[in-house]
């Protein structure tokens, strides 16, 4: 069994090449089909769907090697001459459609791969390669563009697809010739072909159409975020009146998803700050703090964290947290936090650093999502962390006396 190409026949490792990239397609669109429709309301539901979407992103980018490999083989390869090469328009028509699957075995796994990358949360890929790429920022236009993308090249490769099947079919059936039988076992009996005269036709044809369907999706508005969740408004905070002004700050969380850790911030709230750096002991100020649910960012699981069965930003639209300020051996805010209409006690340490114009403080502690009725649903731990990590980072400057 001859491994290489001739004019007439294809080799073994681009007939294996060819029946892999088809088994690994007709496996991944019908699970990317099924997961996108499936719901996620409870734990078990959230948890398939997940487990589809990982399945769906490994499998595209296993396509996306394969393809790389194929192509870099197809390189150093003689093209088999077409059996009918006086049919011009149906060799013109069949060498497009190789061109629009050639390409999208590549441009399809690689729009939804910067999507992934671009966004944090929700079905890792199970490729030791990390949820990143290089110079793919986390991002919410680039993610929703990528997606955009990612679902036009999707429909040019599923119709091309179509279409390379019922090319195929046609020349079993109807024409009843060696097209397809020389894929599967090479069709050795061919005998002589004319020597191929490939056209540069196909290709631009096929980029041609490539910027039709890319242009008709910008038309249909799939290159911007289509959620359908309802947009929940950010409570509008009320001035404070503080010994101490926040100059910058950042409170961000840290959830545990499927065993990855999806990273978000509240964009807005507010700092109340008293506090006298003199006591050593006892009481030496307190904090209230109050932070707008609403402005939460927490990747693509933005839209789920503001549901009902978690934040429920819409009928809970700020948390409160109110402490005083405990010197001892080191500093200590011990108060209270009231999140999701659940007001529980609340204690962390913190550090504070000073120096000529500013003090920054830095607290990291764990919240546990259940007591605040956060993600009843999720009652696996393995879907839905119970550990919430959050950081607090501020830098802030006493305010002048009038």
């Amino acid at each position: 069994m001859a491994r290489s190409n001739t004019n007439t026949t294809y080799g073994s490792v681009t007939r294996c090449f060819h029946w892999l990239t088809a088994l690994l397609i007709l496996t991944l669109i019908p699970v990317g089909i099924m997961a996108a429709d499936m719901p996620f309301d409870t734990s078990e539901q959230l948890t398939r769907k997940a487990w589809l979407f990982s399945l769906h992103k490994t499998l595209g980018i296993g396509v996306f090697l394969v393809a790389l490999l194929r192509i870099l083989w197809a390189m150093t390869q003689t093209k088999p001459a077409p059996l009918h090469p006086k049919r011009k328009l149906e060799t013109l028509a069949a060498e497009t459609v190789h061109w629009l699957l050639y390409s999208s075995l590549v441009l399809v796994p690689l729009s939804g791969w910067v999507h992934h990358a671009a966004t944090t949360g929700f079905a890792p890929i199970w490729w030791p390669l990390g949820q990143d790429l290089p110079m793919v920022p986390k991002s919410e236009t680039v993610a929703a563009f990528a997606g955009g993308v990612h679902w036009v090249f999707g429909k040019v490769m599923i119709i091309s697809l179509i279409l390379h099947i019922a090319g195929a079919l046609k020349h079993q059936v109807v024409d009843k010739d060696a097209t397809l039988r020389r894929m599967i076992n090479g069709a050795p009996d061919l005998g002589h072909l004319p020597a191929a005269r490939h056209s540069a036709t196909p290709f631009f044809a096929a980029i041609a159409l490539w910027a039709i369907a890319l242009a008709a999706g910008g038309s249909f508005g799939v290159y911007g975020s289509h959620s359908t969740a309802p947009t929940v408004q950010s409570a509008q905070l009320a001035a404070v009146s503080s010994d101490w002004t926040v100059q910058t700050g950042t409170i961000s969380i840290g959830v545990t998803q499927f065993g990855s850790v999806v990273q978000g911030s509240f964009n807005d709230w507010t700092a109340n700050i008293s506090y006298d750096p003199e006591i050593t002991q006892g009481t030496a100020g307190m904090v209230e703090v109050t932070i707008a649910i609403g402005s939460l960012t927490l990747g693509s699981v933005t839209d789920q964290a503001m549901g009902p069965d978690y934040f429920d930003a819409t009928q809970f639209q700020t948390a409160i947290f109110k402490a005083d300020i405990i010197a001892a051996d080191g500093l200590i805010a011990q108060g209270t936090l009231t999140l999701k209409g659940q007001t529980m006690p609340l204690s962390f340490p913190f550090t504070l650093t000073t120096d000529a114009q500013s003090t920054r403080m830095q607290a990291d502690l764990a919240l546990d999502r259940r007591s605040f009725g956060i993600g009843d649903n999720m009652a696996d731990e393995s879907s839905l962390g119970f550990n919430v990590g959050v950081t607090i980072d501020l830098t802030a400057s006493r305010t002048p006396a009038e």
